[in-house]
């Protein structure tokens, strides 16, 4: 099961590579049922493994001047916040056992894969839809709709701190719809805003006592790093939206996967 795991990072960052998000989508599913960490470590892992790929698919966009800081910025912050503040605070005040349904207990755990699943969902039907996304003609004078900014920024950081996923399937619509960034720029800044808000994300974790496996998580790391840096190679040869419907079909399916065996195969 760990070689399938450790080829499931190499797949997490391949995807970041090619879409520019989706990828992280599967990082707490690879961890959780290939390796058995436990939901919420896997959460925390996932923060560190997906803020640092980002950080390192960024990097071709900087020399390819993809990227728009000020747009960056303006998304990053409300975003910084709410992910903090639910990694430091939210998640902690949860409880061990939510609920009980019949002979099953719903434990944080369960909860936090449920609602895991219902992301992967949300996720699945955003990436199919973007390949219907038209490039806006991009002006560096917009004036931002900075109510609808800080509530997107709001709702990702804290989905962010929840699951540990990146975010970027709710990003990119997001930077297209309310700052007319161009698809490929869309790309470029939402890996630097996933980078910074997943790790000061990992930053509460690490302030509130996570017990973090660190050899692990950096040989995890490292291997996504590999993944992301070929599917940026990739990029250049396959169009991305192309294999997006297939890949969001596959997430789609994970998703109902989750589901059924929380709710179902466990009892």
């Amino acid at each position: 099961m760990e070689i399938l795991g450790y080829l499931g990072a190499i797949i997490v960052g391949l995807t970041l590579g090619l879409f520019g998000a989706g990828g992280s989508i599967l990082t707490v599913p690879v961890l959780y049922y290939l390796f058995h960490i436990e939901a919420e470590l896997s959460t925390s892992y996932s923060l560190f493994i997906v803020g640092f790929t980002a950080l390192i698919g960024a990097i071709p966009n900087v020399r390819r001047k993809t990227i728009s800081y000020k747009t960056a910025i303006i998304f990053s912050i409300p975003s910084l916040i709410a992910v903090y503040l639910t990694r430091t605070f939210l998640l902690k005040a949860i409880p061990d056992n939510l609920f009980q349904i019949g002979n099953l207990a719903v434990t944080k755990d369960i909860g936090l894969l449920l609602f895991f699943a219902v992301i992967m969902i949300v996720a699945s039907i955003s990436m199919l839809r973007q390949r219907k996304i038209a490039d806006p003609v991009y002006d560096e004078k917009l004036n931002f709709n900075y109510p609808m900014i800080i509530t997107e920024g709001l709702v990702i950081g804290t989905l962010t701190g929840l699951v540990g996923a990146g975010g970027g399937f709710l990003i990119i619509p997001a930077l297209v719809v309310f700052a007319k960034l161009p698809m490929r720029m869309a790309i470029g800044t939402s890996l630097l805003i996933i980078a910074i808000k997943s790790m000061v994300g990992f930053a509460g974790d690490i302030q509130t006592g996570q017990n973090i496996d660190w050899v692990f998580m950096l040989t995890f790391t490292a291997l996504t790093v590999a993944g992301i840096l070929f599917g940026s190679w990739l990029s250049k040869f396959v169009k991305g939206n192309k294999l997006k419907g297939a890949f969001g079909l596959f997430v789609l399916l994970m998703g109902i996967f989750i589901i059924i065996e929380e709710l179902f195969l466990e009892m």
